[in-house]
């Protein structure tokens, strides 16, 4: 920011808020979230125990307490989609 000029969108405390899916469905406000965990795989089995494939989970902090904490599970591309997401780069050249 250049100096002297003045982001309103901080001064009036008001900050847009960005809607992003998590991949079992739920949205989540991207400005909402302050931290972001490393991503861990595990192996995904379903019932009776055939393998479907590796799984990856994030840990997302919407605030710095531990009960606003929340896990992401899915594939490994819908995670890399979300964190892509958080982090602004949607592919449509913003970032």
């Amino acid at each position: 920011m250049i100096r002297g000029t003045v982001d309103h969108r901080y001064t009036t405390g008001m900050i847009m808020q960005r809607w992003v899916k998590l991949p079992d469905g739920r949205l989540l406000d991207a400005a909402r979230v302050v931290l972001i965990g490393k991503p861990e795989t595990f192996q995904r089995l379903d019932e009776e125990g055939n393998d479907l494939g590796t799984g990856v989970t994030v840990m997302l902090g919407i605030d710095y307490v531990r009960e606003h904490q929340l896990t992401a599970t899915g594939s490994r591309d819908e995670i890399a989609a979300l964190l892509k997401a958080l982090m602004g780069a949607t592919g449509n050249g913003s970032a």
